[in-house]
Parts: structure tokens; C-alpha cells; sequence
């Protein structure tokens, strides 16, 4: 099975430039995910995306690549899940693009 979480999107402190760690700004956050679904064997995706958004927040990244790391760590910890792709966008970071990381 494979569950998709599209454009997850809340504001917190993530980057390294001086008004970054200063004021919230919005990240959007997409992942899949592959698992083995049996009767009794499900993954919560709501469970998901508040452990995504809680770590995002509290852990206050400096780097989209530190960030993404860390949510994979816990993701593949805590989920019984085959495969992960996930991916970070700080969309409104340069006025005429969409900056993103991806693993």
C-alpha cells in the first residue's frame, strides 16, 4: 500500500537568515509512503502528519536538510513503513519561486 500526505502546510522557525528565526514562515510538506497493509496492520496518516507538524515546530530547523532527515528518522522509528519519500518546500522564501528539498 501507499499512503500519500499532499501539501501539509503550517508555519514555523526554519533557516538560517536572521529574519528566518525571527517570524514564522509557511513550509508545505509532501511525503509517500509504502508499507505492508495487513487486516490488523494500518498506519494512522493523521498521526503522521501532527508528528510531522509537532517536530517541525518545536525543533525550530536551521537547515531544510537537517529537518528532512529528522522526519525520516522518526517516521522509519516509529512506522512499520518500507519506503519514504518525503519533501520540504519554503514556498514564499525567494519572491519569484518555491524552494525545496527532497529525500
Amino acid at each position: 500500500m501507499q499512503i500519500k500526505i499532499k501539501n501539509l502546510t503550517f508555519k514555523c522557525i526554519i533557516g538560517i537568515l536572521p529574519f528566518e528565526r525571527e517570524k514564522k514562515q509557511s513550509v508545505i510538506i509532501n511525503c509517500k509512503i509504502k508499507y505492508n497493509y495487513k487486516k490488523n496492520n494500518f498506519i494512522d496518516y493523521s498521526k503522521i502528519t501532527q508528528d510531522i507538524e509537532n517536530i517541525m515546530k518545536k525543533r525550530e530547523f536551521e537547515l531544510i536538510e537537517d529537518a528532512i532527515l529528522e522526519l525520516r528518522r522518526h517516521i522509519f522509528d516509529t512506522y512499520k513503513i518500507k519506503k519514504l519519500k518525503l519533501s520540504i518546500c519554503k514556498p514564499h522564501i525567494i519572491n519569484n519561486c518555491e524552494v525545496s528539498v527532497s529525500k
